[in-house]
């Protein structure tokens, strides 16, 4: 009698039939009768699977208080999922420094819902990489934070608890998709924190909340241990009220880490020590098709503009150029985000195919979410697999393939300009924050998730990194300008920002 591993149930017959018409098979009889003893044999081997351990990643610094979520009178802002406390070593470069995670950062021992109803309860084993390092350097993990529901959204207003609220005008949203990230950050409650982007949800919250978000060069700053959407697209990266504590904290997180299938070659950079070049060191491209979207506030562009005419009398070389293909680049990066987000929950939210670690714990957990809770799903994760799933079927991942294959086409035409400049210029977001509505209809929610990607998702394809540092306000809330760079030059990026920050005052709103 074959020996199967008792949580691997052989299939049967009709198990059989339903898995070859998947792939367009129509199998004899004889055929299902051969695959099943075929199958049940092979399955024997996987007693041995079952028996072995998971290698998983060690977690250290084990005394650890889960925490609690914080009501409205603690946390008026709605920023944080958890309040948790997690200590480091006793020294470092983060040594003193409060510091929050989006949610969808583990931390071993705290839950991590992903902003979502569907992931309430479930608790890491492992902490990511970049947790590990900060806390090595010495940081306090002191708060898990509010994000939209499965990071697909960059308003700041659908998270599974609520919208998170601007922390300069509490009649305005965050921005998102790591909305806690940036009104923790601003209001005070940590001193830095981690978001994520794939497609502006570190820059975008930045902007409208008047804070420092650094989306990193792709694959510099390790994912391991951070639920994604894709890893063509996944980056992880600051979120600060200064670029000094942005450099900081890339010093700490950046590096090799062989469990990353998303790395290959990067730098052994350093970041802090990198910032101290004046106006004058620095030539500023200011890209012409980053200005005037259908989606632009004039006062926007006009606020950006002026900011960097005041760099100019600082002493920067500010000129204008010209990349085309730039309007071009959220239908390029919906092409790849679309279909790719849509394999990736196919995938039970990891994927498959790449050499480095995949917690299992988490598939697991993610697997059984998805198949019980679906119809919790946000809509714009409703849509985006709706959508991806018949791209993906009707038309053979056509589109997906030729986005990807137009990436590279624009990540040339960037490269281009940034021969002759060190960083390209435009606004972050095409207006300020939307302000805080209750009655929005499902296309208004749809509409108001995805209208500030113009110009932040084009470097989510390209993997170039991109800082959005606070150049002005309109009407009294902030406006971000964003400064991108030659990919892996992240230093350059962050001098640059830094040069501005110190050259180009900008009169805030205080935070509420």
């Amino acid at each position: 009698m074959s020996e199967i591993p008792p949580n691997v149930r052989p299939p049967t017959p009709e198990d059989v039939r339903e898995m070859a018409a998947k792939h367009h098979m129509d199998l004899s009889a004889d055929e299902v009768e051969d695959f099943v003893a075929l199958a049940e044999a092979t399955l024997e081997g996987y007693e041995r699977l079952d028996e072995l351990p998971d290698p998983s990643p060690d977690v250290k610094y084990t005394d650890r208080d889960p925490g609690y979520r914080p009501d409205a009178d603690e946390d008026p802002l709605n920023a944080f999922v958890r309040k948790c406390e997690v200590r480091g070593a006793d020294d470092g470069p983060l040594s003193g420094y409060e510091v929050g995670l989006k949610d969808t950062v583990s931390v071993a021992g705290v839950e991590m819902t992903c902003g979502s109803k569907l992931f309430e309860g479930y608790v890491p084993q492992i902490d990511a990489t970049i947790v590990t390092r900060m806390l090595d350097a010495g940081a306090t993990i002191t708060g898990k934070l509010n994000m939209e529901d499965m990071a697909f959204s960059g308003s700041g207003e659908l998270s599974a608890t609520g919208p998170v609220l601007n922390p300069r005008s509490t009649e305005h949203v965050a921005g998102g998709s790591s909305s806690g990230s940036i009104a923790a950050v601003v209001s005070g409650e940590v001193d830095v924190a981690i978001g994520g982007d794939q497609g502006g949800s570190v820059r975008i919250p930045a902007s409208w909340s008047g804070g420092v978000g650094h989306k990193p060069t792709h694959g510099l700053v390790p994912y391991t241990g951070v639920a994604g959407l894709g890893r063509s697209f996944d980056h992880v990266g600051p979120m600060t009220t200064t670029v000094a504590d942005a450099a900081l904290v890339m010093d700490v997180v950046a590096g090799k880490d062989p469990k990353d299938p998303r790395q290959g070659w990067v730098p052994d950079d350093t970041y802090a020590d990198a910032l101290s070049r004046d106006p004058s060191d620095l030539t500023v491209g200011v890209v012409e098709e980053g200005f005037a979207h259908d989606e632009s506030d004039p006062g926007v562009d006009e606020a950006v503009r002026g900011a960097l005419d005041r760099f100019a009398d600082a002493g920067a070389d500010v000129q204008e150029v010209s990349v085309p293909m730039h309007r071009d680049g959220v239908a390029i990066w919906n092409g790849v985000a679309i279909e790719e987000t849509t394999a990736t929950i196919n995938a039970e939210g990891i994927g498959h195919y790449g050499d480095g670690y995949y917690d299992t714990a988490f598939m697991d957990a993610f697997g059984r979410a998805r198949r019980a809770h679906a119809d919790d799903y946000l809509t714009t994760v409703k849509f985006t697999l709706v959508l991806g799933q018949y791209l993906a079927d009707r038309y053979r991942s056509h589109y997906y393939a030729k986005a990807q294959n137009l990436g590279r086409k624009l990540t040339a035409a960037y490269d281009e300009q940034l021969t002759d400049v060190d960083v390209l210029a435009m606004p972050t977001t095409p207006q300020t924050a939307h302000r805080h509505r209750t009655d929005l209809s499902r296309l208004e929610v749809v509409e108001r998730a995805l209208n500030a990607l113009n110009n932040t998702a084009p470097s989510d394809v390209t993997g170039h990194p991109a800082l959005s540092v606070p150049c002005g306000t309109v009407d009294d809330l902030p406006v971000g300008l964003m400064l991108v760079g030659e990919r892996f030059a992240d230093s350059t990026v962050l001098a640059a920002g830094h040069a501005f920050e110190r050259h180009v005052p900008v009169d805030l709103p205080e935070p509420v």
